[in-house]
């Protein structure tokens, strides 16, 4: 029955069902990642249990992208997701009911177990519905989904913080997701590994890896996420402490970020769409978002640090649309659901890495010291990511000559 249902809804109509799911999960994970600093931080834990709270939950999501692919290829990518959105849920309520910060390791857990099969899902299900020519957009499109919901998560969640406490306004959001269920029905249910019996990871995975690009983006991805990890696990907590911003603020200052981050994903898809090479657009974008790192560390106030992002998330948006069609790509050789599930691991274990590595410098020596450190962290990655790439050209031009032929 489902199924018919499914085919009776025109593909153009379903991909917008699925963007809309999209947005849907990630303002319930943004509203999340405001509620739960400032609940936790209110809870009395330190900056760096803040930042390690946030990485509970990335580093879960690294660890089950990948698994989370070879699900989707054998049971197609609404069954994940509707699984993946029960987990949500629950993971919400339960932090809203819990009092000290121990109980919400495991939470953000089960969020982040949650948040890996749904990155993996969702990418899956657009990569599916469009042809290769229009994956930038078609990325720029889910991406701008995924940030309206970054808007619209922090924007509800700081506005209710007026008259809700942060534990109350943490419950309140998880209704949210109830703009997930059409997209979850619509999604596509085909099993790319319908003719093999049990679950394959071995060949998919290592096609993958054979291909010349992985590895440099790979690395430039690390260097994305590092920087862009690293200020959504401490902003939150930056802002109450540095900027001293009322947690209201600090709602709309996440809200600004998004709004400027989806605008950004639809002009930086088309200018993807139409570069031969990504490679030089991840570089740009990954060492101007690392800048904006440093100067974000030396300011106060609102308005100049919301200047300050306006200005340089774009650099991160058109970084992360090049990294996603680049995998897309990746994924002619390998199974479509693997390919999106390593994404996705990847992309999660940068995000933890950036919290955990610097984190104690945050703790220690200051904000300042610390996105400092990683910003730099980042440019050195986004600069071996670079002459990895420029060393197949380099080599094909010293390939030599063969010897002219006798009498010529």
């Amino acid at each position: 029955m489902l199924g018919r249902v499914t085919r009776a809804v025109p593909e153009s109509r379903r991909i917008v069902f699925i963007y809309l799911a999209a947005g849907s999960v990630f303002a319930t994970i943004a509203a999340r990642g405001l509620t739960v600093p400032l609940y936790a931080h209110g809870l009395g834990a330190s900056r760096f249990e803040v930042g390690a709270l946030f990485s509970a939950a990335t580093i879960t999501a690294a660890l089950l992208s990948l698994p989370s692919g070879v699900l989707i290829d054998r049971f197609g990518a609404r069954t994940l997701l509707a699984v993946s959105l029960i987990l949500t849920a629950g993971s919400q309520a339960a932090t809203a009911l819990t009092t000290t910060v121990a109980p919400l390791f495991l939470w953000q857990v089960i969020g982040g177990l949650a948040a890996g099969a749904q990155q993996a899902a969702l990418f899956s299900a657009v990569t599916e519905s469009v042809s290769r020519s229009r994956l930038g957009r078609a990325m720029g499109w889910l991406t701008l989904s995924m940030q309206v919901g970054f808007f619209l998560g922090p924007s509800l969640a700081g506005l209710a913080l007026r008259w809700l406490d942060v534990r109350t306004d943490i419950a309140v959001t998880t209704v949210l997701l109830i703009f997930t269920i059409p997209g979850a029905i619509l999604a596509s249910s085909s099993r790319q590994q319908s003719d093999r019996k049990g679950l394959s990871l071995r060949e998919p995975l290592r096609a993958l890896i054979r291909q010349r690009a992985f590895f440099p983006i790979t690395i430039g991805l690390i260097s994305v996420t590092l920087t862009w990890g690293t200020i959504g696990a401490f902003l939150p907590v930056f802002g109450k402490e540095v900027l001293a911003l009322p947690s209201s603020q600090i709602g709309y200052l996440l809200a600004l970020q998004a709004v400027v981050n989806g605008a950004s994903r639809i002009p930086a898809g088309r200018l993807v769409d139409r570069m031969r090479r990504r490679w030089p657009i991840v570089f740009v974008g990954a060492l101007g978002w690392a800048t904006v790192m440093v100067v974000l560390g030396h300011l106060t106030g609102f308005v100049m640090p919301a200047l300050l992002l306006a200005i340089g998330t774009p650099f991160m948006a058109a970084a992360f649309v090049a990294i996603g069609v680049v995998f897309a790509d990746l994924s002619a050789g390998s199974t479509r659901g693997v390919t999106m599930g390593a994404y996705g691991t990847v992309l999660f274990l940068g995000l933890s890495l950036g919290p955990l590595i610097f984190g104690p410098i945050v703790q220690g020596y200051g904000y300042a010291a610390g996105f400092t450190a990683c910003a730099a962290a980042s440019a050195v990655l986004v600069l071996v990511m670079a002459a990895l790439e420029s060393e197949p050209s380099r080599r094909r031009s010293r390939v030599p000559l063969p010897p002219p032929a006798p009498g010529t």
